[in-house]
């Protein structure tokens, strides 16, 4: 993909923003700063072909491969031992985080059945937003064959604004499709 959100948003949208938010500086208007991918599964620590596929999926979703996080505290009741990994995510800046958005926004959600939009009320008091999958065959990278199984991920935009009503604002005009207003 091209980089024409980065373009737009830098020439129409942060203008526009500044003069809504009524701010002084073009610096002070809110930004994405990173889209965090991440997904988890107890079976990791067992099933080393699953691992290499969530991995292999995750890669070919956000174009970067994703990071093994690891327990850091060994917990009995879950039989998890300190040092085990129990996810994996991925980070994305820069280029690879507005390719990213923009196919998000675009190819992925629509493809959701009986899409009516996503929810305004999943902002953190930051102004950051997270969205849960149950299934990550929503994708149009992905293969249902070579998957192995279902499994979920979340994605958490974040953002510079300083509440959620500015990361509401900045994620609207850049074309994140909001359930609309009761």
């Amino acid at each position: 993909m091209t980089q024409a959100l980065n373009e737009k948003y830098l020439k129409e949208i942060r203008p526009t923003l500044q003069k809504e938010l009524g701010l002084s500086s073009i610096e002070a208007v809110p930004k994405i700063t990173k889209i965090t991918v991440n997904s988890s599964s107890k079976d990791f620590k067992t099933d080393k072909e699953f691992l290499a596929k969530t991995k292999s999926w995750m890669g070919m979703i956000t174009g970067q491969l994703p990071l093994e996080t690891k327990s850091r505290t060994s917990i009995a009741a879950f039989n998890l031992r300190e040092g085990e990994i129990v996810g994996l995510k991925v980070t994305l800046r820069g280029k690879r985080m507005y390719d990213f958005y923009e196919k998000f926004t675009t190819i992925v959600l629509p493809r959701l059945k009986d899409f009516q939009g996503v929810s305004r009320k999943t902002f953190d008091k930051n102004g950051n937003y997270t969205i849960g999958f149950s299934e990550q065959i929503v994708f149009p990278e992905i293969e249902y064959d070579k998957i192995g199984r279902i499994q979920g991920l979340e994605i958490t935009i974040s953002t510079s604004a300083k509440d959620a009503k500015t990361a509401l604002m900045l994620l609207q005009v850049m074309g994140m499709p909001f359930t609309k207003e009761a």
